[in-house]
């Protein structure tokens, strides 16, 4: 009889272990993801591919089809390799995604979310190594460029967009954010100082700049978030931070974009290392953020 209770309790024990390691199920094989909801299909996008921006489609989040051409092929660029972090922006008819590619910020438009997107110009949006840009549109209308700039590490910095969303305004470009909190800062990558991949909505008036922290490569990649009244700053981090770190038992959890589902909860998409001893080919996944009393949360177990 003790010797059931034994191995009933080992096995118990063990099957709970094996639940409590197994990653959630993710059909999208991508980093850095981005999140379009237009015409009542989701599209998503990330980094993947060595030869451009892939872009998978759904109806509910859940069930992803990888679609045949790439969004953004290397052939409709003047750059062949890193093609990093893109996000869609729609204006009118046309879709603007903004990317990176060999650690510089480009622009790439289409007439339709599945592309073919081509490049703007032969020349990056600044000519200083930088990445993961990220477009907002306020509620007069102006257009802004949030983006990492690399300076002793990386610095999340912003600009305003001409009229032609096409380019920055290089007077307005201006700091935000960088390393500054205890949780940012992983002892076995001591020489990166990484604020990265930002993201900005607005709510009561009141700015909310998402980002990341940790080298990609550490377990404890994560989310923090920074406050401002106005746009151009000064940002203040949040003393709850992180907002998300080792989510759902997973590790390397960051890199994030926010958008509304089709019932408007705003959800978060982020990636994930492959798993807890090998981080390549991160996926992404899927979880939800609320802003109440003025304090961002997001859903993390």
């Amino acid at each position: 009889m003790i010797r059931r209770y034994l191995v009933l309790s080992i096995c118990f024990l063990l099957c709970s272990f094996i639940k409590a390691s197994k990653y959630p199920d993710s059909k999208l094989v991508l980093a850095d993801p981005f999140v379009l909801l237009d015409n009542g299909t989701y599209y998503a996008y990330g980094t993947h591919s060595n030869d451009g921006i892939e872009v998978y489609t759904s109806k509910d989040l859940k069930q992803w089809t990888l679609q045949p051409q790439l969004a953004l092929h290397k052939n409709n660029t003047t750059e062949d390799h890193w093609f990093w972090a893109p996000e869609i922006l729609k204006h009118g008819d046309t879709f603007y995604m903004y990317y990176s590619a060999n650690e510089h910020m480009y622009v790439a438009t289409s007439k339709s979310p599945l592309g073919p997107f081509r490049q703007i110009g032969n020349k990056p949006m600044l000519e200083n190594r930088c990445i993961d840009s990220s477009p907002f549109i306020d509620d007069d209308g102006k257009a802004y460029l949030f983006f990492v700039y690399f300076d002793k590490g990386n610095n999340v910095y912003s600009a305003e967009l001409n009229d032609d969303l096409l380019s920055i305004k290089p007077e307005t470009m201006h700091h935000c954010l960088s390393i500054s909190q205890a949780w940012e800062s992983d002892t076995l990558f001591p020489y990166a100082r990484v604020n990265e991949g930002p993201c900005v909505i607005k709510d009561n008036g009141v700015y909310y700049l998402t980002y990341s922290a940790n080298d990609y490569r550490s377990k404890g990649y994560g989310i923090g978030y920074a406050t401002a009244t106005n746009i151009f700053g000064p940002w203040t981090k949040s003393a709850t931070n992180p907002v998300l770190q080792y989510a759902f038992n997973m590790v390397g959890t960051g890199h994030h974009t926010l958008f509304k589902d089709k019932k408007g909860k705003i959800r978060v998409a982020y990636h994930a290392h492959y798993s807890k001893s090998q981080i390549h080919p991160r996926r992404t996944y899927f979880t939800t953020m609320k802003i109440k009393h003025g304090k961002l949360t997001m859903k993390s177990k």
